[in-house]
């Protein structure tokens, strides 16, 4: 998803050539106490993926892998930096255990305990440092215009290709038994995945609408309005003063209008707003009251329909045909979307 008009075409611009051309660092919600009987690891990793380092490292532990936490997956095409929580009995040591893990492609950075295991979604988000290579010298001025652009108005919070599968198939496969046509998969962890990317699917459609309204980075009335330090959320009036005020706090990026994640216990918007997603509901699935027998998977929640790109630094190369970027983005945040709205991103391992 694109605010590039379709008159206008984008420079190529290779990416991730190299594992440090895509370079991912977490931003923790909290730092660990240093006690309890969980071991909270930072790593950083190359060429492998979340699941895969977090099995090796609960192996070299001689811990239960299952029981393994983490705050978010992690490219595999890239160095990244994060944090997992492995079950750890308090007897143990911290410092001769961490000492034996020799793992190709991890490196062990830092290792404290904490009371309670790490979950998904806890952080505040992800820091990139990427670079671009085979780029136009002559496109690269108007590409740091757009990042500055993107800097002071941020972009629509759209969910990557990588949320559909490998083949971008999770959703119709999802939809297949949500809407009653099929039995789902066996494994629980299989069928929240499924259900989550078409929760995904369904917020981009609702985003698609709103971009091509005009209105995405805008609060309307019957909004569910996010403000973007606090993180709490408030329903925007339909008329009056406070109405007028949330309209131009949200002209000032302190806010923004949230989309659906769809479930049974999703927050509602009211008037029209509430009407148009119901409508691409109710197309998906027919009968709204199937979220209900679905709680199990996702209760449903509120996605920021404005991605903010924070601390936004570009540092063009033009005689060697390639440009640093870096930026930090909330959680959720895909860097990908970033830079197609910068370039048109040409990725090897995605060919």
């Amino acid at each position: 998803m694109s605010n590039a008009s379709p008159a206008e075409s984008l420079p190529d611009a290779t990416i991730r050539s190299d594992p440090n051309d895509f370079v991912v660092e977490e931003i923790p919600a909290y730092e660990p106490s240093g006690s309890g009987e969980h071991l909270f690891v930072t790593f950083r990793k190359t060429s492998l993926t979340t699941l895969t380092a977090v099995h090796q490292i609960a192996q070299a532990l001689k811990v239960e892998g299952r029981e393994a936490g983490f705050a978010g997956m992690k490219d595999r095409h890239a160095v990244t930096v994060q944090t997992a929580s492995f079950p750890f009995p308090a007897a143990r040591d911290v410092a001769e255990s961490l000492a034996e893990i020799a793992i190709p492609g991890i490196e062990v950075i830092a290792g404290h305990r904490h009371e309670h295991k790490l979950r998904t979604g806890h952080l505040q988000g992800n820091r990139f440092k990427l670079t671009l290579r085979e780029l136009d010298p002559a496109a690269m001025d108007e590409m740091g215009r757009r990042l500055d652009t993107i800097a002071m108005q941020g972009l629509p919070n759209a969910y990557g290709p990588q949320r559909f599968g490998r083949d971008g198939d999770n959703p119709t496969r999802a939809l297949s038994w949500i809407a009653g046509n099929a039995k789902p998969p066996r494994a629980k962890k299989e069928q929240r995945l499924l259900f989550s990317a078409w929760q995904s699917l369904l917020f981009n459609q609702v985003l698609e609408q709103r971009v091509a309204a005009g209105n995405w980075n805008r609060v309307l009335p019957g909004d569910l309005a996010k403000k973007h330090v606090s993180g709490g959320m408030f329903l925007v009036p339909l008329e009056g003063p406070e109405l007028a005020e949330a309209c131009e706090r949200a002209e000032r990026n302190e806010l923004s209008a949230t989309g659906p994640m769809f479930g049974a216990k999703m927050r509602w918007p009211e008037g029209e707003i509430e009407t148009q997603e119901r409508e691409v509901l109710l197309a998906s699935i027919g009968d709204e009251a199937r979220l209900k027998s679905l709680k199990r998977l996702g209760k449903g929640t509120r996605r920021p329909l404005r991605l903010q790109v924070r601390e936004v630094d570009w540092q063009p190369v033009p005689n060697e045909r390639y440009a640093s970027v870096s930026f930090v983005l909330p959680k959720g945040g895909y860097a990908t979307i970033v830079i197609a709205q910068i370039c048109n991103p040409i990725d090897p391992h995605t060919r």
